[in-house]
Protein backbone atom coordinates (compact mmCIF):
# COMPACT_ATOMS: atom_id res chain seq x y z
CA UNK A 1 0.00 0.00 0.00
CA UNK A 2 2.85 2.34 0.83
CA UNK A 3 4.29 1.94 -2.69
CA UNK A 4 0.96 2.75 -4.29
CA UNK A 5 0.65 5.94 -2.26
CA UNK A 6 4.23 6.89 -3.15
CA UNK A 7 3.58 6.23 -6.83
CA UNK A 8 0.39 8.30 -6.86
CA UNK A 9 2.11 11.14 -4.99
CA UNK A 10 4.99 11.08 -7.49
CA UNK A 11 2.56 11.04 -10.39
CA UNK A 12 0.67 14.02 -8.97
CA UNK A 13 3.87 15.93 -8.29
CA UNK A 14 5.12 15.25 -11.81
CA UNK A 15 1.84 16.45 -13.26
CA UNK A 16 1.94 19.69 -11.26
CA UNK A 17 5.54 20.45 -12.23
CA UNK A 18 4.83 19.47 -15.82
CA UNK A 19 1.88 21.81 -16.13
CA UNK A 20 3.82 24.65 -14.57
CA UNK A 21 6.68 24.21 -17.01
CA UNK A 22 4.22 24.37 -19.86
CA UNK A 23 4.43 23.70 -23.54
CA UNK A 24 7.54 25.85 -24.09
CA UNK A 25 9.66 23.75 -21.77
CA UNK A 26 8.34 20.57 -23.37
CA UNK A 27 9.31 21.82 -26.82
CA UNK A 28 12.72 22.87 -25.53
CA UNK A 29 13.36 19.40 -24.07
CA UNK A 30 12.12 17.77 -27.26
CA UNK A 31 14.45 19.89 -29.39
CA UNK A 32 17.42 19.05 -27.15
CA UNK A 33 16.64 15.34 -27.33
CA UNK A 34 16.42 15.52 -31.11
CA UNK A 35 19.78 17.30 -31.35
CA UNK A 36 21.42 14.69 -29.15
CA UNK A 37 19.93 11.83 -31.16
CA UNK A 38 21.16 13.34 -34.44
CA UNK A 39 24.69 13.87 -33.14
CA UNK A 40 27.07 11.69 -35.19
CA UNK A 41 28.99 10.59 -32.10
CA UNK A 42 25.79 9.40 -30.42
CA UNK A 43 24.63 7.61 -33.56
CA UNK A 44 28.00 5.87 -33.96
CA UNK A 45 27.94 4.81 -30.31
CA UNK A 46 24.41 3.43 -30.70
CA UNK A 47 25.35 1.52 -33.85
CA UNK A 48 28.48 0.19 -32.18
CA UNK A 49 26.49 -0.95 -29.15
CA UNK A 50 23.96 -2.59 -31.42
CA UNK A 51 26.66 -4.47 -33.31
CA UNK A 52 28.33 -5.56 -30.09
CA UNK A 53 24.98 -6.78 -28.78
CA UNK A 54 24.44 -8.85 -31.90
CA UNK A 55 27.89 -10.39 -31.59
CA UNK A 56 27.38 -11.22 -27.92
CA UNK A 57 23.96 -12.71 -28.68
CA UNK A 58 25.52 -14.90 -31.36
CA UNK A 59 28.19 -16.15 -28.99
CA UNK A 60 25.62 -16.73 -26.26
CA UNK A 61 23.51 -18.71 -28.69
CA UNK A 62 26.46 -20.96 -29.49
CA UNK A 63 27.20 -21.56 -25.81
CA UNK A 64 23.57 -22.20 -24.94
CA UNK A 65 22.95 -24.43 -27.94
CA UNK A 66 26.05 -26.48 -27.09
CA UNK A 67 24.79 -27.03 -23.55
CA UNK A 68 21.08 -27.35 -24.28
CA UNK A 69 21.35 -29.17 -27.58
CA UNK A 70 18.07 -30.36 -29.06
CA UNK A 71 16.04 -29.20 -26.08
CA UNK A 72 15.92 -25.59 -27.40
CA UNK A 73 12.50 -24.72 -28.85
CA UNK A 74 12.47 -24.29 -32.62
CA UNK A 75 10.91 -20.83 -32.31
CA UNK A 76 13.86 -19.57 -30.26
CA UNK A 77 16.43 -21.10 -32.58
CA UNK A 78 14.69 -19.64 -35.64
CA UNK A 79 14.51 -16.16 -34.09
CA UNK A 80 18.21 -16.15 -33.25
CA UNK A 81 19.09 -17.37 -36.75
CA UNK A 82 17.03 -14.59 -38.33
CA UNK A 83 18.70 -11.98 -36.14
CA UNK A 84 22.12 -13.34 -37.03
CA UNK A 85 21.34 -13.27 -40.76
CA UNK A 86 20.06 -9.71 -40.52
CA UNK A 87 23.23 -8.66 -38.69
CA UNK A 88 25.39 -10.24 -41.38
CA UNK A 89 23.38 -8.43 -44.06
CA UNK A 90 24.99 -5.15 -43.01
CA UNK A 91 21.81 -3.07 -42.87
CA UNK A 92 19.17 -3.00 -40.17
CA UNK A 93 15.45 -2.14 -40.29
CA UNK A 94 16.13 1.60 -40.24
CA UNK A 95 18.45 1.57 -43.22
CA UNK A 96 21.60 2.19 -41.20
CA UNK A 97 24.72 0.15 -41.56
CA UNK A 98 26.58 -1.46 -38.72
CA UNK A 99 30.11 -0.42 -39.48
Amino acid sequence: MRYKVTFVAGLALGYVFGTRAGRERYEQLRKSARQVSHNPAVRNAAESASQTGREVAGKAFQVVSDRVGDRMPDSVAERVRSLRERAQGGEDDWGTTNT
